[in-house]
């Protein structure tokens, strides 16, 4: 090899080096941006992941994919998103689903249930998007944008859709945890029990606690505690689509196979860890555990703008209509029917 060409290779590699640090650091200024936006009233309900999303589309739609930032922005929404999957583990204690909320697990397998049947049923009527359906139905079962997020790999859905499903869960969630903040004094609940409604019904672990915190202390950790056994069932959730997902493709040439979600391996791990290690054999503060909880929210912050790039409106208009419908009556019927298994 010539000098030449020796050097032509070097600032080859510079030029693509620069251009993936690039990418990853532009997901990461349009999540500082949606960060800033939810601080503005109104948009404080919304929250940082989804204002962070509307930014990323609104951006694709005026200047489009900036193709030159391709390499971080794909390492963002692919590479970045397992990471915060992993590590939203830890915001998992397995002891304390196990010793206080065994109880609530076979009320939590029935909301996952429910609200993935009643989406996949009610797509099939609307004739909606199936991906965007089931990543709807897991999303409003499980633990919303972070379901969606480990689920999405496995279904090899599209990253377009799966920032739509985000998009919609966000919305539906943030809908839904106000009207209940607001009908809570009406409801004749005691508020152990409105916690528990909150806590198997809600989206978000943070619509849990926008919902639950206005009845009191008592009633925000049993619903905080129903929704961890909720996202506690994600990894059964995510083994049982794997199964479905390779008898489905069995035999299929023209189907690649499911790969295995290893990022689930370090999420249970990451849960143990949090669960039977951090606290009793290794002792962390509670600062630590805090800084390791916004690291997480601003990874998938990041991730979720790098999805938000690959978001076109025309699609979103043709793809987004009928699953926003859907989950609008499913989520309305999980309310009630969570309400009478209380």
């Amino acid at each position: 090899m010539t000098a030449q060409a020796s050097q032509r290779k070097k600032r080859f590699k510079l030029n693509s080096s620069g251009k993936w640090v690039g990418g990853i650091g532009f997901t990461f200024f349009i999540a500082m941006l949606g960060f800033l936006l939810a601080k503005i009233p109104g948009f404080d309900q919304v929250g940082q992941l989804a204002c962070a999303i509307i930014i990323a589309v609104i951006y694709r739609q005026f200047f489009g994919y900036p193709e030159a930032l391709r390499s971080g922005i794909t390492f963002s929404s692919k590479k970045l998103l397992r990471l915060a999957i992993i590590l939203y583990g830890l915001k998992l204690n397995i002891n304390t689903v196990f010793h206080d909320g065994l109880g609530l697990l076979a009320r939590d397998a029935f909301v996952i249930l429910f609200a993935i049947g009643v989406m996949i049923w009610l797509g099939k009527i609307f004739k909606a998007d199936k991906n965007i359906t089931l990543l709807l139905g897991v999303g409003t079962g499980v633990c919303g944008a972070a379901a969606i997020a480990a689920v999405a790999p496995i279904i090899k859905t599209k990253d377009e859709d799966t920032a739509i499903s985000v998009g919609i869960i966000a919305m539906m969630g943030t809908v839904f945890a106000i009207g209940y903040s607001l009908i809570q004094p009406l409801v004749p609940l005691t508020p152990s029990d409105y916690g528990i409604w909150s806590g198997i019904s809600l989206h978000e672990l943070a619509h849990v606690a926008i919902a639950a915190e206005p009845a009191g202390e008592d009633a925000l950790a049993v619903a905080l505690l129903a929704k961890l056994g909720r996202v506690f069932l994600l990894v059964p959730l995510c083994f049982i689509l794997i199964y479905i997902m390779r008898s489905k493709n069995k035999g299929d040439q023209t189907q690649s196979r499911v790969d295995f979600p290893w990022f689930l391996i370090g999420f249970i791990l990451m849960s143990l860890i949090g669960s039977y290690v951090v606290g009793n054999i290794i002792p962390v503060s509670d600062s630590v555990m805090e800084g390791i909880s916004v690291a997480t929210t601003w990874i998938l912050t990041a991730a979720m703008v790098g999805l938000g790039l690959n978001v076109s409106l025309k699609d979103l208009r043709s793809k987004a209509l009928k699953p926003l419908l859907a989950i609008t009556i499913t989520s309305i019927l999980l309310s009630v029917a969570a309400y009478f298994i209380i």
